[in-house]
């Protein structure tokens, strides 16, 4: 079901001019009430009078974490503290969160882009709505429930943990629609085995995932363990929170980008020059609509590349591929670029392995050294070691064909990696860098 049907579907050239429209007034805005947009914006010699079309943006300057974090915590808001209804903060790897806020309006623009997410996952007003996401400065939780309520669902807001209580509570409830990152339906799906709990039993037949960036194959395994479809949605606190763009249940091929709400682009990673539509490198935003916190081409550090392909649902925004990997999440594994996500791909191919890995970085000498914790089922686990040694050996061939770089593989037992209620940890990098 398309939720907006007057947005969602407009034709591409009344959707640019409106796109037009809303960054000549945002970039107004900016330069008009943030003293650090204006420097920025004044030593790359533009003014607001520059832009003129929509490829006028490569004028403008890039933002990126560390201007947020300079500007902590409220120096980048463009509207007086008064306004300002909300304030969210992403969890800062450097100790120092990165802040935005929310005026009424951003609200009602937040709730009314998850709704359509939601729609687009097939939810309607007759859903049981579990979300999972974690509640409280994280946007996830709130996001999600706000848009639920919008959708006109019944919304359960467990939040994250208790893991047990969470499946009693699906299973008795008869929630349909499960919203969490993917790492966590995984853990959901293995805790309902140990309790004796066939996903039959439950009434949940689509899943919402997103936070963390996942793998196709992941996706088939979720699905096959719950029982459900598996959508990809995509957000990021910086930008709005859950609700930039979502998979559509007709093609599940890229996700849909709010593009009345943002200007997406791709740049090369880097040299960060714009790249023509179609090309992979890092996605770039800029929001068009946003009051408190909006943000002038922000470097995400998610690589994806823009479809413009028609989609059968009927919408006409472009769709943003699965996000393939961060460069924050990137290692460089003697001169290689490896992301956690393409090591998953080659584990969730492979038959005996569960689900559940770490990716573990050691430097002994000058050399650096990855190893790959992975569970193996209980089945192969009780096998012989010559087994064992040859499913490592697959594993080490695979990830190595892929790659280009050879690994240490180290079969675990089942249920000896730490699990996640949250965003999984998959790195754990010792070298002093």
């Amino acid at each position: 079901m398309i939720w907006n049907e007057e947005y969602e579907t407009l034709p591409r050239e009344a959707l640019e001019a409106l796109q037009l429209k809303r960054l000549q007034a945002q970039v107004e805005r900016v330069y008009a009430s943030v003293p650090y947009y204006r420097g920025k914006m004044d030593k790359a010699g533009v003014q607001p009078g520059d832009i003129k079309a929509l490829t006028d943006i490569k004028k403008l300057p890039f933002t990126t974490k560390e201007d947020l974090r300079k500007n902590y915590p409220f120096g980048l808001f463009t509207v007086p503290l008064e306004r300002v209804v909300r304030i969210h903060a992403s969890s800062g790897t450097t100790g120092q969160p990165t802040v935005v806020g929310y005026t009424r309006r951003d609200i009602k623009i937040w709730a009314e882009l998850m709704t359509r997410c939601l729609s687009a996952a097939g939810a309607s007003p007759q859903d049981i709505i579990h979300n999972a996401y974690g509640y409280g400065l994280f946007t996830g939780g709130l996001g999600a429930h706000y848009g639920a309520e919008n959708l006109g669902a019944t919304v359960v807001p467990v939040s994250g943990g208790n893991t047990k209580r969470q499946i009693m509570i699906m299973r008795d409830f008869k929630s349909t629609v499960l919203l969490c990152t993917p790492s966590y339906a995984l853990n959901l799906a293995e805790t309902m085995t140990e309790m004796g709990i066939d996903p039959s039993e439950m009434a949940l037949r689509v899943g919402v995932f997103g936070a963390e960036p996942w793998s196709e194959n992941m996706r088939e395994e979720i699905q096959k363990k719950l029982g459900i479809q598996a959508i990809d949605i995509y957000g990021l606190s910086e930008i709005i929170g859950p609700g930039v763009a979502i998979e559509c249940t007709e093609e599940q091929k890229g996700l849909h980008i709010m593009e009345d709400h943002f200007l997406p682009e791709i740049v090369d990673r880097d040299t960060f020059d714009p790249l023509p539509l179609g090309e992979s490198g890092e996605l770039v935003f800029t929001t068009l609509t946003k009051e408190a916190f909006p943000v002038i081409r922000y470097r995400t550090k998610d690589f994806s590349r823009i479809i413009t392909d028609h989609c059968s649902c009927g919408r006409t925004f472009y769709r943003m591929e699965k996000i393939t990997g961060r460069s924050d999440d990137m290692l460089i594994i003697r001169g290689v670029n490896v992301f956690p996500s393409q090591i998953e791909h080659v584990l969730m191919s492979i038959k005996d392995v569960e689900p559940h890995y770490q990716i573990i970085v050691n430097r002994e000498g000058s050399l650096d050294s990855m190893e790959v914790q992975v569970e193996v089922s209980e089945d192969i686990f009780s096998d012989a070691v010559k087994n064992l040694e040859t499913l490592a050996k697959q594993i080490q061939i695979e990830i190595k064909d892929l790659l280009g770089v050879s690994c240490k593989i180290s079969l675990v037992e089942p249920k000896t990696i730490q699990r996640s209620e949250g965003k999984a940890k998959r790195v754990i990098d010792n070298r002093k860098i």
